[in-house]
């Protein structure tokens, strides 16, 4: 039992983490994103 359950999430949990990786990937380049990631990135060089 244990062995079938360990060899599930191994298989299965590493599909789920590359198919979230894509999706935050996917995201972070998507190019109506790239105006917010700009703004972000200069939020420490910011004089308040």
């Amino acid at each position: 039992m244990y062995e079938r359950l360990a060899e599930f999430a191994q298989t299965w949990g590493l599909v789920y983490f590359v198919i979230l990786f894509a999706i935050v990937l996917a995201y972070a380049l998507w190019p109506k994103n790239k105006k917010r990631f700009d703004d972000a990135s200069k939020i420490p060089l910011r004089e308040d």
